[in-house]
């Protein structure tokens, strides 16, 4: 079983997390942002990852360092849990319709750490939660799991659906691209013979 735990203690937030990437899809996730824990028990549920999280933050100040501290403990954990990556499909994709929303996302656990979204979001917060900090999230998620991430909203005029979609769409790509390849298990899935 591939799994990580991350403990990360900083001035602006104290963050344990633990996470099985051959999982049943359980999230157990309690950062103080409600909207957050949302999106990540979606995004455990449909990955079928095991996560723990729990975070304390300065969340008298804003979502912000929760958010962003948060994307860089998930991505450290898929980062160690993937180890040197040796059998994994390394791609991924998902195709993810929620309502009126669809969204487009692919993965490639490539060692270059970069987040490309085109998700305008038409809302600048739901509920309390601030719209602008979904982008701070993937990009910390994707810089630490050293993964290249692509989100795109093909449609959508729902914020919560926009988001929503995306983790979802995320979840599921990341779940094909982690996934051990039963043909090529021992190898590294590069020409270079190292990701």
């Amino acid at each position: 079983m591939r799994t990580a735990e991350i403990k990360r203690t900083t001035a602006e937030t104290d963050i344990s997390l633990r996470l099985v990437l051959e999982g049943t899809g359980k999230g157990n996730c309690a950062t103080g942002c409600g909207f957050l824990d949302h999106m990540l028990v979606l995004f455990a549920r449909h990955g079928r990852f095991d996560l723990e999280l729990t975070c304390t933050g300065d969340t008298y100040v804003d979502y912000h360092h929760t958010v962003e501290d948060v994307g860089i403990c998930l991505g450290d954990a898929f980062r160690q849990a993937l180890g040197d990556k040796r059998g994994v499909c390394r791609y991924g994709q998902s195709l993810l319709p929620m309502d009126e929303t669809l969204i487009l996302a692919a993965a490639d656990l490539s060692g270059r750490g970069g987040y490309y979204g085109q998700v305008e979001i038409p809302t600048q917060k739901v509920g309390d939660f601030d719209t602008e900090l979904f982008e701070e999230f993937w990009i910390a998620f994707a810089r630490q799991a050293q993964l290249t991430l692509h989100l795109q909203k093909m449609a959508g005029a729902n914020s919560h659906h926009i988001m929503e979609g995306a983790f979802k769409a995320a979840a599921r790509c990341l779940r094909t691209a982690v996934a051990i390849d039963p043909e090529f298990a021992g190898e590294i899935p590069s020409t270079k013979g190292v990701l």
